[in-house]
């Protein structure tokens, strides 16, 4: 399972790192996406990196503000944010995949196309 951490409330224009960590396995052969989920909306991906790190993918609305990237040695994906604004407010997960896949549209990633789910982290923009 993975787990995300770093959340919390930061104010318009600031920024967090989220981390993503596995427990029991290797992240090594496996594509990362981050999603975020707001309170009465659907599950929304946000970006994926692939197993080497050497492919990134980012939905437009975080395009330019977010990097996402991992450190295989450690195990762990990150999401660098800047430029927060109260619509990014979310709690955050991160999941695996075997290859990111970017879709046209509005949904960038689909949620069914990954797994290993675990507990999210509250990201709160304040304006």
């Amino acid at each position: 399972q993975l787990q995300a951490s770093g959340g919390g409330l930061v104010q318009a224009g600031g920024s967090l790192r989220l981390s993503c960590a596995a427990s029991g396995f290797t992240l090594d052969y496996y594509a990362i996406g981050w999603f975020r989920q707001a309170p009465g909306k659907e599950r929304e991906g946000v970006s994926c990196i692939s197993s080497n790190g050497g492919s990134t993918y980012y939905a437009d609305s975080v395009e330019g503000r977010f990097t996402i990237s991992r450190d295989n040695a450690k195990n762990t994906v990150y999401l660098q944010m800047n430029s927060l604004n109260p619509e990014d407010t979310a709690v955050y997960y991160c999941a695996t995949t075997g290859r990111c896949h970017m879709y046209s549209g509005v949904r960038r990633f689909r949620p069914a196309e990954f797994g290993s789910w675990g507990q999210g982290t509250q990201v709160t923009v304040s304006s």
